[in-house]
């Protein structure tokens, strides 16, 4: 299944290139061809970033498109959407919960946590099950093991969501060689069909759960290709989800109407109506009308129509913000509509008309749309990870921090050492000192935002330098080096130039893994590996027995009386000892493979007859 030759580090190991999305996740790599996107085993690009887990033991048990399908039927069990708590706080999500069937709690510090059953997991570890099931994909195109990748955030991701995403890399055997903004990814991606052309170009991603707005300059000199990148803006919490609960909204508000207000909904019915909303967004971008239906039991059905008309007037508060952020990265560049060639739309929510419209009207050209928005990002993933391979070595990246960052000074204010849109990697350094007399330590309070105050920017971490020389206030001269490199991480250190007094910290925010709780996953995933690989070979033994058993069944139906009633009754044996053992708690691995395989052998004669009998009817037409 081998497709081409990988991208390799110097050490001859394959590094891939990764979207992890709010609504799905691809993989792809890049070779001197190009860059092309991974598809699964059945020729599908796109794999749902959802997962369902066992209640009773907590292991993940279908992911991607089984997990979407079955998610009415399990909505306390499966999860969706997780990259919406990455990095977050219980408080910051609170809006989230009321729209999310699964159960999310507080974890440390109080961090956002899904519990299923006993067991509570961090968005990084479930994460890490999408990561896991990418990789998985790459190693059987490559036939080799893959442990690098390149992975894409949204720009707007701070440091804390930038950490869990390197967490979830790390938890699924993947070591995350740089974390790129998703517009400057999809930039990678345009720019190498673009060569040689400079262009300003703006990349407008809007997804699932994010937005962001970058403005590049892509220049070429000399054979080669540079992506700057001049602004960047956005908003993590603006995506498409959004369009889907207002819809959802929409539906729950007229159902109480027409059934009577206190009519409560149970987690099946909000998965339904979740379905139905993004089912109807998407047949709105292409259509002018949408029906919805939905059973709620005890006969009570809920009809209506959607048009395009009622969708847009819904949803333009929330097109306006993304707008704002638009008008916001052009004055960060300093640049007016007008001096952006062109536009490139990134994302499966870019194709709303209603955006493309106001897309058009804002930069004043139409929007380029030859790339497919759902996989670009991918795509651009891929090529960096092809530069850090050595094998496109023509092209060079500049990318950006999204916020501003400084530290707490006197008073509550906030010192700013590096502005936001500065190029990383980036250093900066500044003096302070003390404000009381004999002040011996020094706090050092690092943050995350644009506000002047403390109060209103993020707190990124703490650090103390201790043991300074007793010295009058004013007097102690104390250096801070902000540092951050190309993923945008960020390290701080002080040093008190008189005495050399030093601290540092490398920022690990209080919204991700502690590196406590990834060590104890690390080697809770080596503990386990034995039950987890059986409970995967079983995952794997169910879903084709299940595909197995559909054809067998056709086949069957297809013949009708063209096999011996005698093999019809073998058949249909082999077949029920099969569906015992996809039915079965925790059927035993080896014996569920034995009689998956005596299934198949029975079968071969069902299939030629089959076969032949498709064959006689086509000829007799």
């Amino acid at each position: 299944m081998t497709q081409g030759v990988p991208p390799t580090s110097p050490a001859g190991e394959p590094i891939i290139g990764i979207d992890l999305g709010t609504t799905n996740s691809l993989v792809a790599f890049c070779d001197a061809a190009g860059p092309r996107i991974l598809p699964d085993e059945e020729g599908r690009n796109l794999v749902p970033s959802v997962v369902r887990f066992d209640p009773e033991t907590g292991k993940p048990v279908a992911i991607g498109y089984e997990a979407r399908e079955h998610a009415v039927e399990h909505p306390r069990e499966t999860v969706f959407s997780i990259k919406r708590l990455m990095g977050r706080g219980l408080d910051d999500v609170r809006a989230e919960l009321d729209y999310l069937p699964c159960k999310v709690v507080a974890g440390e510090n109080n961090t956002a946590r899904v519990q299923i059953g006993a067991r509570v997991m961090s968005p990084p570890e479930i994460s890490a099950v999408i990561l896991r099931r990418l990789r998985e994909i790459a190693e059987k195109h490559f036939g080799k093991p893959v442990r690098k990748a390149v992975v894409t955030v949204p720009a707007y991701f701070d440091d804390a969501q930038r950490q869990a995403t390197r967490d979830a890399g790390r938890l699924a055997g993947l070591e995350v060689l740089r974390i790129v903004n998703e517009p400057t990814a999809a930039s990678l991606a345009y720019n190498l069909g673009q060569r040689h052309q400079d262009a300003t170009v703006a990349v407008f991603d809007l997804g699932g759960g994010t937005f962001d707005v970058s403005i590049l300059r892509l220049q070429h000199a000399d054979g080669g290709a540079i992506d700057q990148v001049l602004s960047t803006s956005g908003d993590t919490h603006l995506g498409g989800d959004d369009v889907d609960r207002m819809l959802i909204e929409l539906m729950e508000r007229e159902i109480r109407e027409q059934f009577g207000g206190g009519l409560s909904f149970s987690a099946s019915a909000l998965q339904a109506m979740r379905n139905l909303a993004e089912t109807s967004k998407i047949r709105l971008s292409s259509e002018a009308s949408a029906a919805v239906e939905l059973d709620l039991g005890s006969g009570r059905i809920y009809r209506r129509t959607i048009t395009r008309d009622e969708l847009e007037k819904l949803i333009t508060p929330w097109v306006d913000r993304a707008i704002d952020c638009c008008h916001r990265a052009l004055r960060g560049a300093k640049l007016g509509p007008g001096d952006i060639e062109r536009v490139v739309m990134v994302g499966g929510s870019t194709r709303i008309p209603l955006v493309r419209r106001r897309v058009a009207e804002v930069f004043q050209t139409d929007p380029y749309t030859a790339l497919n928005p759902d996989e670009v990002v991918a795509l651009g993933a891929a090529v960096q990870a092809s530069i850090l391979a050595g094998i496109n070595r023509d092209m060079l990246l500049l990318d950006v921090i999204p916020l501003s960052l400084g530290i707490e000074t006197m008073g509550g204010a906030v010192a700013k050492l590096i502005p936001a849109n500065t190029t990383i990697p980036a250093r900066a350094t500044e003096m302070f000192s003390t404000y009381v007399d004999g002040q011996a330590n020094v706090m050092i309070h690092v943050l995350q935002g644009e506000r002047e105050l403390v109060q209103d920017c993020r707190s990124l971490g703490r650090f103390d330098l201790r043991g300074i020389p007793p010295m009058p206030a004013g007097l102690p001269k104390i250096e801070v080096t902000f540092l951050i490199d190309a993923n945008g991480i960020l390290s701080v250190s002080a040093v008190e130039k008189r005495s050399e007094k030093a601290a540092s910290i490398q920022i690990v925010p209080n919204h991700g893994l502690s590196r406590e709780e990834v060590a104890r996953i690390e080697r809770e995933s080596l503990t386990h590996a034995k039950s987890d690989m059986t409970a995967h070979r079983l995952i794997d033994l169910r879903n084709q027995a299940r595909l197995d058993i559909r054809a067998i069944e056709r086949q069957i139906k297809k013949v009708g009386d063209g096999i011996e009633a005698d093999y019809r009754t073998q058949i249909e044996v082999k077949v029920e000892r099969v569906k015992a053992f996809v039915a079965a708690q925790n059927p035993d691995a080896d014996a569920f493979a034995t009689a998956l395989t005596e299934m198949d052998h029975a079968t071969v004669r069902l299939a030629e007859v089959a076969i032949q009998k498709t064959l006689n009817e086509e000829n007799n037409r």
